[in-house]
């Protein structure tokens, strides 16, 4: 039997994020605290593999996006044109 996936990357980390901008914002808030020079060393590493498995969950969602447009776009994906 297959096993199901889950939502966390391992023990230490939180779950992944419900949707793109609520992992967009804690990825901005991250970097803020990694900015301010004030995170111990543990924090701070633990902080980064956090960034780094949420802009992999980013990319992912735009690509998966981007696909969907493909799809329906005939299989070409046409340049954005944005509404005047």
């Amino acid at each position: 039997m297959a096993k199901a996936p889950t939502t966390t990357t391992s023990s230490d980390q939180a779950p992944a994020p419900e949707s793109y901008e609520s992992a967009l914002g804690e990825i901005e808030a991250l970097v803020s605290q990694m900015e301010s020079g004030q995170l111990p060393l543990e924090k701070l590493l633990t902080s980064y593999k956090r960034g780094a498995f949420l802009l992999k969950f980013c990319r992912e969602r735009l690509e998966s996006v981007e696909d969907q447009i493909k799809l329906l776009e005939d299989g070409d994906l046409k340049p954005w044109k944005a509404a005047p």
